[in-house]
């Protein structure tokens, strides 16, 4: 029994640490969506922190069950429930700080959508939108030219305008390298605008639009609301990877508990056992 229950308990540790695989490729998968999109690469460290955790913790009781270590499984088991712990309390938050904004459709119906700060509000928000912080993200979006590959090409001449206003365009593409429909500008290309006709919105990113390829709209609050957008795709597409992570560590931590319970059981009734067969034989007498 005592075999049995340590082999259940290391084959536990390794399936743990093969779901470590994917928490830690998520938070390496955010690190280079952050360099090329939306530069924010503090994103990615609860992940990579929690599926490392994971995989050194598997190794403990991994060890702890081949060499029948009780203290190493009571280690394991005490920081598994705090790893636990924490990538659910990680899942909550990533949905709290992303359940508000949504990109605006267009009356025109264009594919694409525009962005606006004011539908967004919260600790990521606020994060993004402080002065220091945005200085660096902005320097981030000009060094990754997230802007230089929108340029399309048909039978070698440029898009026309009908077939711009109906492509995709990424939250980032949208609301850093165009300036907002409302502000009525009369498309060039895909980063070249001219005033159009007057408009009469009140939306501040009209004058901040520059056809200067350095600046377009990355001083724009459309652009901090389209850096919001591609955050929260980011992680929704990563917390559907956690939650499914979690369903299956928590099994496997109950089925775990229980195999380490039957060998303190067994550990505690062993001895006893022995006892009482030792009394129950009848007293020998030598001569």
């Amino acid at each position: 029994m005592w075999r049995s229950s340590n082999g259940l308990i290391g084959f536990i540790n390794f399936m743990t640490f093969l779901l470590s695989i994917p928490i830690l490729g998520g938070g390496i998968w955010l690190s280079t969506k952050a360099n090329q999109t939306d530069c924010l690469r503090f994103l990615q460290w609860p992940l990579i922190i929690i599926g490392a955790s994971i995989m050194v913790v598997s190794l403990m009781g991994f060890a702890g069950s081949c060499y029948r270590i009780s203290w190493l499984l009571w280690l394991y088991l005490f920081a598994m429930f705090f790893i636990i712990a924490a990538l659910l309390g990680f899942i909550i938050f990533a949905f709290v700080v992303t359940s508000k904004g949504e990109g605006r459709p267009l009356v025109n119906q264009a594919n694409y959508r525009d962005y606006y700060l004011s539908d967004y509000s919260g600790w990521l928000k606020d994060r993004v939108s402080d002065p220091g912080y945005w200085a660096k993200i902005s320097s981030c979006l000009r060094d990754a030219k997230a802007c230089s590959k929108m340029g399309v090409y048909v039978g070698g001449a440029p898009e026309t305008p009908n077939m711009f206003y109906h492509r995709y365009l990424s939250p980032i593409q949208s609301g850093c390298c165009k300036p907002p429909t409302e502000c009525g500008y009369t498309y060039v290309n895909e980063t070249d605008w001219s005033p159009g006709t007057a408009s009469t919105t009140t939306d501040s990113d009209c004058s901040r639009w520059s056809n200067d390829q350095t600046q377009l709209c990355y001083s724009c609050d459309s652009c901090k609301a389209g850096v919001l957008a591609s955050i929260k795709k980011s992680w929704r597409k990563v917390s559907v990877i956690n939650i499914i992570v979690l369903i299956i560590l928590v099994i496997f931590y109950v089925i775990g508990c229980a195999a380490f319970r039957n060998t303190k059981r067994i550990d505690n009734n062993e001895p006893f056992g022995e006892s009482r067969m030792t009394k129950s034989q009848p007293a020998r007498i030598h001569f």
